[in-house]
């Protein structure tokens, strides 16, 4: 919240807004925030080395080894 700071010019504007207009404003600031969050948490996987590397772990099979692929992929779908 340190970065923001609300402009004298802005704040006068904001104050002067009907509802309509305050619904617009309050919406394009949810949007823009939405689209830096994404943007900053994006992940990304390869499932194939993933895989590989999971499977050189000693005790892990071909078996265990699709289960726990499974459910990686359950958890990246969900997002």
């Amino acid at each position: 919240m340190d970065d923001f700071i609300l402009k004298r010019d802005t704040y006068k504007k904001i104050k002067g807004f009907d509802r309509k207009q305050m619904e617009q404003f309050l919406a394009d600031i949810y949007a823009n925030a939405a689209e830096e969050v994404a943007e900053n948490n994006a992940v990304s996987l390869d499932m194939d080395k993933l895989r590989k590397e999971i499977g050189e772990i000693k005790g892990v099979g071909e078996s265990r080894l699709n289960e726990i692929m499974a459910i990686i992929e359950q958890h990246l779908k969900k997002d």
